[in-house]
């Protein structure tokens, strides 16, 4: 099965999700997208043989074929946002139906820590200051709204002692850096 990882920015788990999958003979990246022409990503990717693409988010919602064609000559059967912060157009959730997973830093269902702005570091400050005592990450197939899909596999962990946001930050780093990839494989394996 072909997948297209999207990322907005530095890559590490996209990065990661390549170093994974690049000995499977049945889950395949084969194309790293982005809407950010500065994104660490692309530089990433370059030890990588994978094709990478940098088009403007504007662009595919006004012309949606451009993207649709591309996905379509490298056979891709689903997607992986990693880093990615766009919301995904209904065009392509109707093309990949429960083929577009994504990665959250927090455990949801939780409407104080998921939704529109709800990502990477505005998580899990609003975590510390919440003096919440967990947290975790939540892997879960996308629809229409932020953070809102059927959910997949959560892990948590304790958070109590950490001192600043950016200690949870890293622990939750850990925990997505270990499990994503096993999880997006599995998930994509397992699909009739």
């Amino acid at each position: 099965m072909n997948i297209a990882i999207f990322a907005s920015g530095e890559g590490t788990n996209a990065e990661n999700i390549v170093q994974f999958l690049r000995n499977s003979d049945n889950v395949l990246p084969v194309l790293i997208y982005t809407n950010n022409k500065d994104a660490g990503v692309l530089k990433r990717m370059e030890k990588f043989n994978i094709e990478t693409l940098y088009l403007d988010w504007k662009e595919i919602q006004n012309n949606p074929e451009i993207l649709e064609s591309i996905l379509d000559k490298l056979k891709v059967e689903g997607i992986v946002l990693a880093g990615f912060l766009k919301l995904i157009p209904e065009w392509m959730i109707n093309k990949y139906p429960k083929r577009i997973i994504n990665i959250h830093p927090a455990l949801l269902p939780s409407e104080s820590y998921g939704g529109k702005g709800m990502y990477g570091m505005a998580v899990h400050q609003k975590i510390f200051d919440n003096k919440e005592s967990k947290t975790g990450i939540t892997i879960h197939l996308i629809d229409q709204e932020y953070d809102k899909g059927q959910v997949l596999f959560t892990q948590s962990i304790d958070v109590s002692s950490c001192q600043s946001p950016r200690e949870i930050a890293n622990l939750v780093h850990e925990l997505e850096y270990e499990y994503f990839p096993q999880v997006i494989s599995n998930y994509f394996l397992n699909l009739e």
